[in-house]
C-alpha cells in the first residue's frame, strides 16, 4: 500500500470521528477538501461514502465541498455516487475547479457551522475551521505548524510518512484536546501498510517506525530526555508534550517515563506512591541532571 493509501485511510477515520459530534448543529456542518494541484479522486469518493453512512444522523445541512483544478472527473463521479448511495437532500456536494477557498465557502452558503478541512500546502487558510488535516513536503513541519497556529489551531501534531524514496508530511490542527487525542489514536490504529513507516519530525535522529498500536518508544525517549534537560516537568506536562510536540500519544509518555525511572535515567518527586500527573520528573544526576 502506498503513502496515498495511508492518507486516504487516515482521512476516512478522521471523518468517522468528526462526523458524529458535528452533524447535529442547526447552522450546518461543512467538509472541505481543497488543493492547488488536484484531488485524489479515490480519496474523495471514500469521503463521500463515509459521510453517507451518517445520513440518518443529520439534524441540519451538511456541505461537502471539493476545490481543485481539473475536478471535472470528480464532479461526474460524485453525481453517480449521490444516486448510488441515495444521499439525502440535506447532504449537498459541490465540486469547484478553482478559486479562493474562503469565497467558495461563502458562495456555497457553508462555513457558518463546524468545518473539517483537508488541504495541502498550496492552499491559503483564508477560512475558519475547527479541524484541519494538511499535507506538505516532508521536512516542512515547522512552517506548516506555524500556519495552523496562526489560524487559531493551537493543538497540533505532525508525522512524516516514508515509503522508500517517497516522503510526505501529514499535519493536524485543532482547538480541542479530545480531537487531537482521537487523531493520535487513529494514527497508530491504522493497519500496518507494507513499506510505509512513520517518522517523527521532532526526532533529531529521524528514526523510522512501523505503524503499530505499540509504537517503538525510542524517539519519544530521546525527546523526553532532551526536554527534561531544560528543567523538571510533571507527568501531566510530559504527557501533553508527547501529545502536542511529538508523533506519540499521551499514554506513550506515561510508559516511557516509567521505563526511564526503572532505568535510573530520571528521578521523581515524591519518590514513592502512584505515578500521578503531579509527580515531578527530573534528569538523574548521572545523566547530566
Amino acid at each position: 500500500m502506498s503513502i496515498r493509501g495511508v492518507v486516504r485511510e487516515l482521512l476516512v477515520r478522521c471523518v468517522d470521528t468528526w462526523a458524529p459530534g458535528n452533524l447535529h448543529t442547526p447552522h450546518g456542518a461543512t467538509f472541505l477538501y481543497a488543493s492547488g494541484r488536484g484531488i485524489d479522486v479515490a480519496a474523495a469518493e471514500a469521503v463521500v461514502r463515509a459521510f453517507a453512512e451518517f445520513g440518518d444522523r443529520l439534524r441540519g445541512r451538511l456541505t461537502l465541498l471539493f476545490v481543485a483544478p481539473g475536478s471535472e472527473a470528480l464532479g461526474s463521479r460524485v453525481e453517480g455516487l449521490r444516486r448510488e448511495l441515495r444521499m439525502p437532500p440535506e447532504m449537498g456536494v459541490h465540486v469547484v475547479g478553482n478559486g479562493n477557498v474562503g469565497a467558495v465557502l461563502k458562495a456555497a452558503g457553508a462555513g457558518s457551522g463546524p468545518v473539517l478541512a483537508v488541504i495541502d500546502e498550496t492552499v491559503e487558510m483564508s477560512f475558519t475551521a475547527a479541524v484541519v488535516l494538511l499535507t506538505a513536503p516532508a521536512g516542512d513541519w515547522a512552517t506548516q505548524r506555524e500556519r495552523l497556529r496562526r489560524a487559531g489551531l493551537e493543538l497540533t501534531a505532525g508525522v512524516e510518512l516514508v515509503d522508500g524514496e517517497d516522503e510526505l508530511l501529514v499535519g493536524f490542527g485543532t482547538r480541542s484536546g479530545k480531537s487531537l487525542e482521537a487523531f493520535k489514536a487513529e494514527l497508530w490504529a491504522l493497519d500496518e501498510y507494507a513499506g510505509v513507516r512513520y517518522r517523527d519530525p521532532s526526532d533529531p535522529e529521524g528514526h523510522l517506525m512501523d505503524i503499530s498500536l505499540e509504537p517503538n518508544p525510542g524517539a519519544l525517549r530521546r525527546e523526553i530526555l532532551q526536554r527534561l534537560r531544560g528543567g523538571a516537568m510533571t507527568v501531566t506536562e510530559l504527557k501533553r508534550f508527547a501529545l502536542t510536540d511529538t508523533v506519540y500519544r499521551a499514554v506513550d509518555a506515561q510508559k516511557v517515563v516509567t521505563a526511564l525511572l526503572h532505568a535510573g535515567s530520571v528521578t521523581r518527586s515524591p519518590e514513592g506512591g502512584r505515578l500521578g500527573g503531579d509527580v515531578v520528573i527530573r534528569i538523574a544526576a548521572a545523566n547530566g541532571g
